[in-house]
């Protein structure tokens, strides 16, 4: 069978649907690759690129008349005209708001799978474009504030001065969210971060940044993956925090879109409250935005000086490494209708993934498709929040706050005396490797304590260097004929050879993820 790869016909788009690299990978899976003429030129992939790969370069007529026609945006009546009835057309296509367009594929007899609703599930994650584009459009993000904001990220320390980091708050902790935060982080801001899904916390702390705690304003998830409505006490309490933490932000970057459809969070009045020379970067201006204010496709200023970026080509502004990601996208559905590896598509509708991206088949409508069934168990009741006064709230936590505080200081207060009797009837001997053993402890807590989530695994081979010292001093001692000095050399051996192994093994693995594929 022949594969289509066309130029985009939307117009500014700089994307298209394979590179050089998945189009290799297509033509592996025994499909006859076509891509048009020029496709990849915005993307910086060359017609001589794609004919090296196998492809065969031709007109737009060769490309949109193959079996299978791929692309990266919902094309136009023009470019349908081109396709042959009974092709497959594979591309996005905003099934749930674009109804009319559905109907006309059916009506022309072209097989219509939109990449845009692949099920939420496990096994469909490689073939999830959405989460590819969001991922991309929050690194993005992150770029357009720094290129709007008008400071570093980082905090600089010079002969000069010193400058604070950037604050970034970034709303939303899903795949943009995620990716806005962490590159933020990398580049040295300080990140607070907020969902309304308490589950993600653990999330957004792994990536460096701060999970903003307001449990009466979180929500469960809903069997579709995306966190139900809040109530209206919910949106109340998360709007007074979203006020607090704008108004402190040097950049907020915004991120709820359900659906297709933008979710208010960022109030004309919050953005009146926010520092001159603040940047918001609003991820859902697609949908309508984020911020009251934002208009969609542009770049604003406020009167106090605020600036709103809400472009929604962010993922066309990376057009080389999109195109890519997009196009492994689209190699990963092509390997689940070709099953043989012989280049012949098979349409099985009793699998759940390829029923649900199918909008249209035979001159019929397809949509919607019928639900997922993700787990047979019954999700757990959730317990409703009390909402508790904020001054109350404050009150309880300081006391249990002082409470802790007492009990540490009582328990160190015990342990020194006990530390201090034992020293006090022990030999000197022992007392000197006690020292010696009591300020290792010391400095390595507060050593490795005081290291960013980041700089872990470069800190894995200073702490693989100090194990391998122990195991040398253990070895040395376990030809002693004091039991206990044998016993202990053996056990800090052991434990020193698992460090070492363990970490060189992490290490390894770390940095095989920034190997380049062969």
């Amino acid at each position: 069978m022949t594969l289509g790869i066309p130029a985009e016909t939307k117009k500014g788009e700089s994307l298209v649907a394979a590179s050089p690299k998945t189009v290799g990978q297509l033509v592996k899976l025994g499909y006859s690759v076509i891509v048009q003429k020029g496709a990849g030129d915005k993307a910086t992939y060359s017609d001589a690129e794609y004919a090296e790969a196998g492809a065969k370069v031709a007109d737009a007529k060769a490309a949109w008349g193959a079996d299978i026609v791929t692309a990266v945006n919902a094309p136009g009546s023009a470019a349908l005209d081109k396709m042959r009835k009974g092709s497959v057309l594979i591309s996005m296509m905003s099934a749930p708001s674009s109804p009319d367009y559905i109907a006309d594929l059916a009506k022309r007899g072209i097989t219509g799978m939109a990449l845009d609703a692949v099920p939420r599930i496990s096994r469909a994650q490689s073939m999830d474009v959405l989460s590819t584009m969001s991922n991309v459009s929050g690194y993005r993000a992150v770029i357009e504030a720094a290129e709007n904001y008008g400071g570093m990220f980082t905090g600089q320390m010079t002969a000069a001065g010193k400058t604070p980091p950037a604050n970034v708050f970034v709303i939303g902790a899903g795949v943009a969210g995620l990716s806005a935060l962490g590159t933020a982080a990398s580049l040295g801001a300080e990140v607070r971060a907020f969902d309304v899904r308490p589950e993600v916390g653990e999330q957004i702390e792994s990536m460096g940044a701060t999970f903003v705690q307001a449990e009466a304003a979180q929500q469960e998830v809903s069997s579709d993956g995306y966190a139900k409505a809040l109530s209206e006490e919910q949106e109340k309490l998360t709007a007074i925090m979203y006020a607090e933490e704008s108004a402190k932000a040097d950049v907020v970057i915004t991120t709820a879109l359900v659906r297709g459809k933008a979710v208010r969070t960022i109030s004309a009045e919050m953005v009146a409250g926010m520092k001159p020379g603040s940047v918001i970067i609003d991820l859902a201006a697609i949908g309508g935005g984020n911020c009251e204010l934002t208009v969609p496709g542009e770049r604003i200023v406020t009167d106090n000086g605020v600036i709103i970026v809400g472009y929604t080509d962010l993922t066309s502004r990376m057009p080389k490494h999109t195109s890519q990601l997009f196009g492994t996208n689209i190699v990963n559905v092509m390997k689940l209708l070709t099953p043989g590896k012989d280049g012949q598509a098979v349409l099985n509708y009793e699998d759940e993934v390829v029923r649900g991206m199918t909008v249209a088949h035979a001159g019929e409508v397809m949509w919607p498709p019928p639900p997922v069934n993700v787990s047979a168990a019954a999700g757990a009741p959730v317990a409703e929040v009390p909402v508790v006064d904020p001054v109350e709230k404050a009150r309880l936590a300081a006391e249990a706050a002082a409470k802790k505080a007492k009990r540490r200081l009582i328990g160190s207060a015990v342990a020194a005396v006990l530390v201090v009797l034992a020293i006090a009837s022990s030999p000197m001997s022992f007392v000197s490797y006690f020292t010696v053993f009591l300020l290792a402890v010391v400095v390595g807590y507060y050593v490795i304590s005081g290291v960013s989530h980041a700089l872990h695994t470069p800190l894995m081979a200073q702490t693989n260097a100090i194990s391998g010292i122990i195991l040398v001093g253990a070895l040395m001692q376990l030809g002693s004929t004091n039991i206990a000095v044998l016993v202990m050399s053996f056990v800090a051996a052991s434990i020193a050879s698992i460090n070492i192994f363990g970490g060189f093994l992490v290490s390894y693995r770390m940095l095989g993820m920034f190997q380049k594929e062969a």
